[in-house]
């Protein structure tokens, strides 16, 4: 998405109404659910280029780095050139300055940047909330100048625990640029809630999705499995119920697989998994 698009969005009113922000994305990406790993879960080749190969004879249509791949970033683009692979953008959650990994997403023809809001511990819930808030306010004139949006997503360390927090975290940063990196095992593993209910909740705030589930007998951990979770496919996510929900709002961002990587082999089982459980021919 280029510059000019961002502020065509920006000027089209506040974006507490997230419907002219899904249907301007969608105008721009018409195709179905777009499937792609992290970069550091292909194993086996040596040579970045070769990894690439690698990923898209096992059926992915991108991946997404991380700011580990920094020094690596101009062979990895010229390999996603040589390829076809798409790098749609890049994970940062170890701080909470995000101009590198805004730059590093620009240099690699990425959309994203994946952020966290942090928990900051002796700090109170609501100083939390307004902190990270700073944070990602502080990074939005970069962003919007190079054309990369930044996606909060569930995790462990941050202090949202429900997708209603969420919500409003999202909403009040008043930002078409702004929106949710939602990560399916996560729902489970760290709140509450179930998945399809933070898919309900966060709606069209979702632009993208990590796509895991712990209970998966081969691609999780059958022995972590939450007993309490009713899941699908022999896992704790319901997949049917999230498929539900995402397609009520015509989702079809990527969804990045974030499990034990390997070689064709087992990358090929994975595509063949996630399109099984996504709902894709």
């Amino acid at each position: 998405m280029n510059r000019r698009r961002l502020i065509t969005l920006g000027t089209a009113g506040m974006m507490s109404d997230y419907d002219f922000l899904a249907q301007s994305f969608a105008q721009e990406s018409k195709t179905q659910i777009k499937l792609a790993v992290k970069y550091q879960m292909i194993r086996g080749p040596v040579s970045v280029l070769d990894k690439f190969k690698t990923l898209k004879a096992a059926g992915f249509k991108g991946v997404e780095i991380s700011m580990a791949q920094h020094k690596e970033a101009k062979e990895i683009k010229r390999s996603a050139e040589a390829t076809g692979i798409l790098i749609h953008g890049v994970v940062h959650g170890s701080s909470d300055n995000y101009e590198e990994p805004i730059n590093l997403c620009k240099l690699v023809g990425g959309e994203s940047v994946l952020v966290v809001a942090r928990i900051k511990p002796g700090v109170s819930y609501d100083e939390n909330f307004k902190l990270a808030q700073g944070f990602i306010r502080k990074a939005l004139p970069q962003a919007e100048k190079l054309g990369v949006r930044l996606l909060v997503e569930n995790v462990r360390g941050s202090f949202l625990k429900k997708a209603e927090e969420m919500a409003r975290f999202i909403d009040e940063l008043k930002s078409p640029l702004v929106g949710a990196y939602f990560d399916t095992g996560n729902a489970i593993s760290w709140t509450d809630q179930t998945a399809e209910h933070w898919v309900r909740v966060l709606g069209k705030r979702i632009v993208k999705l990590d796509v895991k589930d712990r209970g998966h007998t081969e691609f999780g951990d059958p022995k972590t499995r939450s007993q309490d979770a009713v899941g699908t496919d022999g896992g704790e996510v319901h997949w049917k119920n999230v498929r539900d929900e995402l397609k009520k709002t015509n989702f079809n961002g990527w969804a990045t697989a974030e499990v034990k990587g390997g070689g064709k082999e087992r990358l090929t089982r994975m595509s063949s998994w996630m399109r099984g459980i996504l709902g894709l021919s």
